[in-house]
């Protein structure tokens, strides 16, 4: 069992939302852009006797007992036991803000914040020093153990808490070296993933609308897994580098026109994206500068 006692700590993060490469970055390769998002989920963690973690999503607590709920948060801490080599102490680790509300989650990145968070409240408890990219890289592990089939940008994006551009890595080849391979030296290899702050230089203000329709994220992946052809894949990566371009150049025509771009290719992808709410929103900018 690890030596360090559990300092009280309170931890933060945020959410997510893709600007450009959304469903193009599923492709191991590809590119994508993303807002970091500060509506925050807050966790508490201190000493216990017994284990017990909390959760405003839920009406209950649990253990280490596993319970199809608290299943990421139990795996988060499953990885931190295998990441220090040892058995974490009794603790109690509370996390607070729903990223939804009246039952509708806002679509910034949830699980991923959870995962994240969870990583950040036993590293700030135990006195243990995460880079950003280790502290990826965990939170990565720890999803692709629990079958998740996305791209990891959100992790990507939450774990910077910045405008980004993520290049995805294959997480199939990661998740079958997670059989072959001890954590440690699967934290060592190159993944192949590249993240990168994006600092624009647009002078412009980041609005974002709601539909409070949720999208069943699973669901939509597969789908657009299914209908990503090689074309779409070239077209997505050209407008997204030209996005990324036009905000670092303050380029103000190029990003208007690659995001265009962006939208049409989606549209093309599947009317389901678009859904009636987001249609309004998208034809209310029309004309704006």
């Amino acid at each position: 069992m690890l030596k360090q006692s559990v300092s009280r700590a309170r931890v933060k993060t945020g959410g997510k939302l893709y600007i450009a490469g959304e469903y193009s970055v599923l492709t191991p390769g590809q590119t994508s852009l993303i807002q970091f998002i500060p509506i925050f989920m807050s966790a508490e963690i201190k000493k216990a006797q017994t284990t017990q973690l909390t959760s405003d999503m839920f009406d209950y607590s649990v253990d280490r007992e596993p319970d199809v709920n608290y299943a990421l948060i139990q795996e988060a801490l499953n990885t931190f036991e295998a990441y220090c080599g040892e058995k974490l102490p009794a603790l109690d680790l509370s996390i607070t803000g729903k990223l939804e509300r009246d039952g509708v989650k806002f679509g910034i990145g949830s699980s991923g914040s959870v995962v994240v968070l969870t990583f950040k409240a036993l590293a700030a408890a135990l006195q243990k020093d995460l880079s950003k990219d280790s502290l990826f890289k965990l939170a990565s592990y720890t999803l692709l153990k629990q079958g998740d089939n996305g791209s990891m940008g959100d992790l990507a994006c939450i774990v910077y808490e910045d405008l980004i551009s993520y290049r995805s890595f294959d997480r199939a080849k990661i998740a079958e070296l997670i059989d072959q391979m001890t954590l440690s030296e699967l934290l060592e290899i190159d993944w192949g993933y590249h993240i990168s702050p994006v600092v624009s230089v647009l002078k412009a203000r980041f609005l974002v609308g709601w539909t409070k329709q949720a999208a069943i994220s699973k669901d939509m992946v597969k789908m657009a897994k299914s209908r990503i052809s090689s074309k779409y894949l070239s077209e997505t990566e050209v407008a997204v580098q030209d996005a990324i371009k036009a905000l670092e150049t303050g380029n103000k025509n190029l990003l208007k026109s690659s995001l265009q771009t962006v939208s049409d290719q989606l549209e093309s992808l599947s009317q389901n994206i678009y859904v009636d709410k987001l249609k309004k929103l998208k034809e209310a900018e029309q004309g704006l500068d």
